[in-house]
């Protein structure tokens, strides 16, 4: 492949948990929920799948205890926060130490301080009807691993669901007036529960997508921000599924120009890589910055719902 192709086709793969994560964390603030604590589920899902498929040699066994850590991380916010009506962010911030140093401390026992010969055989690449062949765009669109195409279809669906479907209506009218929602006889609680449980099945399935897709192994705190630049992107899609889609891309495009850039061989660049690896972080902000001011997240977001 050219090198604008393999650029291409990282792009998209890096994109897939990015977009999985970014795409529950959509559904829990359409909800009225705000939840950083996604970093803590990629990490437990990238090390739930992990250790399963190790053990069992089956790289779906490993994907269904990724989602089922994702979902457990879930359960526990959907307790504290919904039902005790503590703090989301400090909630959701705890949840992130909670898995930080459970995975990090599971990992050494099971494979000791460096788990060096820890691997398992990756997703393969689907090559779909042998559209690869397309210049330029078909490595990126048909060369990919069943995780993207799954990420991919989603956010479809979630475009679909949330323009077409009585269940979009009730997603919105929760997180814009939940007491007016109440009032029209939807659950307001219970659609949150709802919400907060399927991020964590995404969340805990775009961990699996870092151990099981873009890499073989389990690294301690490998999920390297990427839950925060979730949460960027939800802000940078402007809370729809379609515009998370395109700054998943975005975002991934970014980090496969900045691997690509250090693999180059333009001497100062190889020098000063530790600049090159500020890029999607550096991005991260900049959106953020941007966004302030043109974009308007859910009425209800972060705030408890009991009824008087």
């Amino acid at each position: 492949m050219e090198p604008f192709e393999i650029f291409l086709q990282s792009g998209v793969r890096i994109a897939t948990p990015l977009l999985l994560a970014a795409l529950g964390e959509l559904l829990a603030e359409k909800a009225g929920l705000i939840n950083i604590g996604i970093e803590g589920k990629l990490l437990a899902g990238a090390f739930a799948a992990f250790v399963v498929a190790a053990s069992t040699g089956s790289l779906w066994a490993g994907v269904l205890a990724a989602m089922l850590a994702g979902l457990a991380l879930a359960v526990l916010f959907g307790v504290f926060c919904i039902a005790l009506r503590n703090d989301q962010i400090v909630t959701g911030a705890a949840l992130n130490f909670l898995a930080l140093g459970g995975t990090g401390m599971g990992y050494q026992l099971l494979y000791g301080q460096t788990g060096s010969a820890a691997t398992v055989a990756p997703f393969a690449e689907w090559n779909l009807f042998s559209l690869e062949n397309i210049p330029l765009v078909g490595p990126a669109l048909f060369s990919q691993t069943i995780l993207t195409y799954l990420a991919i279809w989603i956010a479809l669906l979630f475009a679909f669901l949330h323009t077409r479907t009585r269940l979009g209506f009730h997603l919105a009218a929760v997180g814009e007036h939940p007491r007016a929602a109440d009032a029209a006889g939807i659950p307001v609680n219970g659609v949150r529960w709802c919400a907060i449980l399927i991020e964590g099945l995404l969340g805990g399935l775009a961990g699996a997508s870092l151990s099981l897709s873009l890499s073989n192994t389990f690294n301690e705190g490998m999920s390297n921000g990427r839950g925060f630049i979730a949460l960027a992107i939800v802000i940078f899609g402007r809370w729809n599924p379609l515009g998370v889609l395109g700054g998943a891309l975005f975002f991934g495009a970014a980090t496969a120009l900045q691997l690509l850039l250090q693999a180059s061989n333009i001497v100062w660049l190889s020098a000063n890589y530790p600049y090159l690896q500020m890029l999607p972080y550096l991005l991260t902000l900049l959106v953020l910055a941007a966004a302030l001011g043109t974009s308007r997240s859910p009425r209800a977001i972060g705030q408890h719902y009991h009824r008087e």
